[in-house]
């Protein structure tokens, strides 16, 4: 029963689309069609300014971090590591793929931060860094998160030496990448979207 009760909460905590939600109570607008028309914290901030990108990229960091909680304190002890694995997967479905949003959804970059920073904190650390390091540098955001995947089972790899980490790290990084085939054609194509720093908002 603790199974099914976490992995259906874990799938419903994924899919409250914070990004949507608050561009609709500010705006009155749905964050599906303006911008880029994705449901996450990058357009958000956007559309609404960084210090609302910066709510929403938290709420959903959030997400991950209490997915991953709430599984690790009701079926880790007595179910199999990769229970832990369909719950924290199941909330970056929910995300993606939200049931509230007739299954649009985001790419699914902070709820996974959130899901990996809970349990490779040091690894994420430098995910992060690098992943910053990268924005700046080249203002695409896509950019930034691709690597910053790419990097995640490299470091927690190195950091862990353990296989199962490294998979289950790498699962997470090939959905983010996943995600991100729009932008990575863009990219290749050269007419990806570049954040251009216009007072409190991103352009």
């Amino acid at each position: 029963m603790n199974l099914f009760i976490v992995f259906i909460v874990s799938y419903f905590l994924g899919a409250i689309p914070f990004a949507y939600i608050m561009t609709k109570l500010i705006t009155g607008k749905d964050i599906r069609k303006i911008g880029s028309g994705n449901v996450g914290a990058t357009n958000a901030a956007r559309i609404l300014g960084l210090k609302y990108g910066f709510l929403v990229a938290a709420l959903d960091i959030l997400k991950g971090i209490l997915a991953v909680f709430i599984a690790r304190a009701l079926i880790l002890a007595e179910s199999p590591r990769y229970f832990l694995l369909i719950a924290s997967l199941l909330v970056i479905t929910g995300h993606n793929w939200s049931i509230f949003l007739r299954f649009a959804g985001g790419k699914g970059v902070a709820a996974t931060f959130g899901v990996l920073v809970f349990l490779y904190p040091l690894p994420m650390f430098f995910s992060l860094a690098l992943w910053l390091i990268l924005v700046v540098l080249s203002r695409y955001v896509s950019l930034a998160s691709i690597v910053a995947a790419l990097a995640a089972p490299i470091l927690v790899l190195i950091m862990h030496r353990n296989i199962y980490d490294l998979v289950f790290v790498s699962i997470f990084a090939i959905l983010i990448i996943y995600r991100h085939i729009p932008n990575i054609k863009r990219l290749l194509k050269g007419n990806e979207n570049k954040l251009k720093w216009l007072g409190d908002g991103l352009k």
